[in-house]
């Protein structure tokens, strides 16, 4: 890791358990703030993000500064890349500013693969395309861990537009490394086949009650309108059949989780009533993104 984090598919599992446990360690102690360290300071980090995001730029952005780091942050519309200057141009123009690591996400399914090629930085993916988003993942399980006292022999629904999905993969790769069960659902043109031989210990479902049916963790997706060349469901159409409603968790197991990256859409992917029950463990999500990712800086820079 100390090249940088590009996935998780090829992460060892003791990699992953060290991650999540310096994670713990950064997690604020209960209505206190957190504490700024200096362990990387004089480090620099570029966050460069050709995509719109605001959970991600900004916990790495917090990550950063938190752990004494300066950090600045590049949009494609603010950067030259929207005067026509290429993608390697920008690249070795930012290099030649000698950044410590450079935080990528971009449209392009192995976008962060290619700067990593072409630079001798740590670079870190923070989503490329429909291929994975590593740091999510890991924020994922490190809430999980925080309800639950392994990640061994879990069920967990993942449902909604799979086939678009970064945090789906991310955390399929995750999850079966702990032999997890894993049961992916969605309309079919979202949830394609030969998506349950991504990894060992998947199965796929159309019927959502199947899909919930013990489950310990309820992981709801964003229907990705943007990346989808078909039409799109109607929002009432697809949140009746694939909505999370206060119905559904009766089918679930007495004490699971409901999980969701975020942005929310309520009424098309999940109902107001379950994304602010007590089940939904979604702003603890955001919370955590802040602690893995000064785990990440920390383990790559440190």
């Amino acid at each position: 890791m100390r090249a940088g984090l590009l996935g998780i598919e090829h992460l060892e599992r003791a990699e992953i358990e060290a991650i999540l446990e310096r994670a713990k360690a950064f997690q604020p102690a209960q209505n206190q703030p957190f504490v700024k360290l200096d362990t990387l300071r004089g480090r620099l980090i570029v966050n460069l993000f050709f995509e719109a995001s605001t959970r991600t730029r900004t916990s790495f952005e917090i990550a950063a500064k938190r752990l004494g780091a300066d950090a600045i942050s590049i949009t494609a519309a603010g950067s030259s890349l929207s005067k026509g200057e290429s993608l390697v141009d920008t690249l070795n123009t930012l290099a030649a500013m000698r950044p410590d690591a450079i935080v990528m996400r971009h449209s392009a399914s192995g976008a962060p693969h290619f700067l990593a090629r072409h630079l001798p930085i740590p670079i870190i993916n923070a989503g490329d395309g429909t291929h994975e988003h590593p740091t999510q993942a890991l924020l994922d399980a490190r809430t999980i861990l925080d309800h639950r006292p392994t990640l061994e022999g879990l069920r967990v629904a993942i449902i909604g537009d799979i086939v678009h999905s970064r945090v789906a993969r991310s955390n399929i790769f995750l999850l079966s490394k702990f032999g997890a069960e894993i049961v992916l659902c969605g309309p079919a043109s979202l949830v394609p086949p030969e998506l349950a031989r991504i990894a060992p210990g998947v199965r796929i479902t159309y019927d959502m009650r199947e899909a919930i049916r013990g489950a310990d963790v309820i992981m709801m997706l964003r229907v990705q309108l943007e990346r989808q060349q078909e039409a799109a469901f109607p929002a009432g159409e697809y949140f009746q059949f694939y909505g999370l409603r206060l119905e559904h968790l009766e089918l679930a197991k007495p004490d699971a989780i409901v999980m969701h990256p975020g942005p929310i859409n309520r009424g098309r992917e999940i109902s107001s009533e379950v994304a602010d029950s007590q089940r939904s463990v979604i702003l603890n999500q955001v919370e955590n993104g802040v602690a893995v990712r000064m785990a990440v800086l920390e383990r790559i820079l440190g």
